[in-house]
């Protein structure tokens, strides 16, 4: 989206009547737009997880497993790889996008609209949680189709999961963005601070086979609980046997969105 195209877009929002509604309606599609315009957090939210489900799936199938408690490998990888979708969007997505915008000039064009500054961080949840739903759906399907993938949970909370563990990985990457002068930064930091995680936290390659020095460091690593929280209610665990794990994930919410409101800059 070109700066011309977002100033229209801006200048089109309703100043009278609903206007936080419809406002809000108006930036969630702009956000929408310039999200599938950043090749890095559309390919890492839309293609990368896909890619794996194909790769692994064709090495290793879906065979009953042992290791697995009788699921296969690419069952547990449903929710391990809805994982990886949202720390992506997070670290990568909302960390690249919004040091971009703010380096662009584009966020400072956001805070001219009536809108308020809440209005602008709602809609880019909203549209990146869109993105995280895209991106599981294109999973899931890809999965179902040609492994036929178990589910034994409860849909409504593993929806539920996901909104909780999108909002937290999404407040991890406002903090980088607070954090990072600029946006080639922000990237950076977002691809260090990722990259460990989704080999180490369960995500990318299921931590029952990996070593138990890895098992112990996966422990300190926020997006292990997102894992942990997600593969156990695809397949049917309580909500309340997963306290652990939901209260680390609100932990990270909570501190990460206080430090990063306090470092949030429009410009």
């Amino acid at each position: 989206m070109t700066n011309r195209e977002l100033q229209r877009d801006l200048t089109a929002m309703p100043r009278g009547g609903s206007v936080e509604l419809r406002g809000l309606t108006a930036l969630v599609v702009t956000n929408l737009k310039l999200y599938v315009r950043e090749p890095i957090g559309a390919f890492f939210t839309l293609a990368f997880p896909v890619m794996l489900v194909l790769i692994f799936g064709t090495i290793y199938g879906n065979e009953p497993q042992d290791m697995f408690e009788g699921l296969g490998s690419m069952d547990i990888s449903m929710p391990s790889y809805t994982a990886l979708i949202l720390g992506s969007v997070g670290l990568l997505g909302v960390a690249i996008n919004t040091s971009s915008y703010r380096e662009a000039g584009i966020l400072r064009r956001f805070r001219m609209t009536p809108l308020s500054p809440l209005a602008y961080i709602a809609a880019d949840v909203i549209a990146n949680l869109f993105m995280t739903l895209a991106g599981m759906v294109g999973v899931v399907g890809v999965g179902w189709l040609l492994y036929d993938v178990q589910f034994e949970g409860n849909a409504v909370l593993v929806f539920l999961a996901v909104m909780l563990s999108g909002t937290a990985m999404f407040a991890v990457g406002y903090l980088i963005a607070g954090l990072a002068p600029n946006a080639r930064v922000a990237q950076v930091i977002g691809m260090v601070v990722l990259y460990p995680m989704l080999f180490l936290s369960g995500a990318g390659i299921p931590l029952e086979v990996m070593p138990g020095s890895v098992r112990t460091i996966s422990n300190y690593l926020p997006l292990t609980y997102v894992v942990r929280l997600l593969r156990g209610l695809w397949f049917g665990e309580r909500w309340g046997s997963l306290l652990l794990e939901t209260g680390v994930l609100v932990g990270v919410l909570v501190i990460c969105t206080t430090v990063a409101v306090r470092l949030f800059r429009w410009e």
